[in-house]
């Protein structure tokens, strides 16, 4: 039995896919290299049995992000799962090695995850949003544990809106133990959110490594920009209940504190003026319809499917809270019965 699996849910992963499949096989853990496909056009289930996948193939209307890794996870053979998305691609061939040395740093870690890295076509702003938001992670680029004390596992799960209750399954690697008394959710959107929450509550720790990037960002145009963060903020929504501030001074706040940022940018300062001026523009719009799209997704239960469905980037129509101060408040005995249901 090895080790550890990687396993990546696919659907049309075309050239993305062939990098991070590539990056894989150069990996120096040896490793399981689990595909699921739903329902590809392209040549995607092909590059996957190239590269020596084991290739599990589902129809499009079973797929969602909760249930599908649940499957990989019952189909792995690892001990350890490590999951990327189609797109993310590790940075070096010590990735794999980096991400499973965060089980090292304490007995009772459940999952382990690491941080995204802009590609070389991607925008000021997305670089920048990037690095402010994985660096704030761990300010001196050490690896970070996070768990709750028993008498924290009962707050609101408002409280875990942040740093705290973070994981990602683009880049991120879970305990199978672990999993069998708390799988994923079952649920379209932010599977890795709840995960999170449910793994805290249930009283195990999560590590993050900075060390083990991948290079993940996308070149999104600004409709698409606002469609993407409808669906994240949705997810927000369903999960914790979150609702973003509406009132005008917040959302200027913002808009200006990324601009001031972008400013101290030292990469703009030997930019003319003109061109400062368009790239600066460019930030503005990113977070413009960031903001869009995550008060339109945090208030989706107020809107129609037909709308739900038009502002998603991935075409979801549905709005499935999670009730989440009900979220599993599980104890280190609880058996794996109840933290299934």
């Amino acid at each position: 039995m090895p080790e550890v699996t990687v396993a990546i849910p696919v659907r049309n992963g075309g050239g993305w896919l062939e990098r991070t499949l590539q990056s894989l096989g150069r990996q120096t853990v040896e490793h399981e290299l689990l595909v699921c496909d739903s329902g590809s056009s392209d040549r995607s289930v092909e590059i996957a049995r190239s590269h020596g996948a084991r290739l599990l193939e589902i129809a499009p209307h079973r797929f969602s992000h909760g249930s599908t890794r649940n499957l990989l996870m019952a189909e792995a053979e690892g001990e350890r799962v490590a999951f990327l998305s189609q797109d993310a691609e590790p940075a070096d061939e010590h990735w794999l090695a980096h991400l499973l040395g965060g089980f090292d740093l304490a007995d009772d870690v459940a999952i382990v995850y690491g941080p995204y890295l802009p590609r070389g076509d991607a925008s000021l702003a997305v670089r920048l949003e990037l690095k402010r938001w994985f660096g704030s992670l761990s300010p001196d680029g050490a690896p970070r544990l996070e768990r709750l004390a028993e008498d924290e596992r009962s707050l609101p799960a408002m409280s875990f809106v942040g740093r705290s209750g973070f994981f990602t399954d683009a880049n991120g690697c879970l305990s199978r133990t672990a999993w069998e008394r708390v799988p994923f959710r079952d649920i379209p959107y932010a599977e890795d959110r709840a995960l999170a929450l449910d793994m805290l509550r249930a009283g195990y720790a999560k590590a993050f490594v900075p060390a083990a990037g991948v290079m993940h960002s996308h070149r999104y145009s600004t409709l698409q920009q606002v469609r993407r963060s409808f669906d994240e903020w949705r997810g927000l929504r369903e999960v914790y209940g979150w609702r973003e501030p509406a009132r005008p001074a917040y959302l200027l706040g913002q808009l200006r504190g990324e601009l001031r940022q972008a400013l101290q940018e030292s990469s703009l300062e030997r930019l003319p003026a003109a061109r400062r001026g368009v790239m600066l523009a460019a930030v503005g719009r990113h977070h413009a319809a960031r903001l869009a799209g995550a008060l339109l997704g945090s208030r989706a239960n107020l809107l129609p499917p037909w709308a739900r469905r038009l502002l998603s980037l991935e075409g979801r129509a549905s709005f499935v809270p999670l009730n989440p101060d009900n979220l599993l408040e599980l104890g280190p005995d609880t058996p794996p019965e109840t933290a299934r249901s």
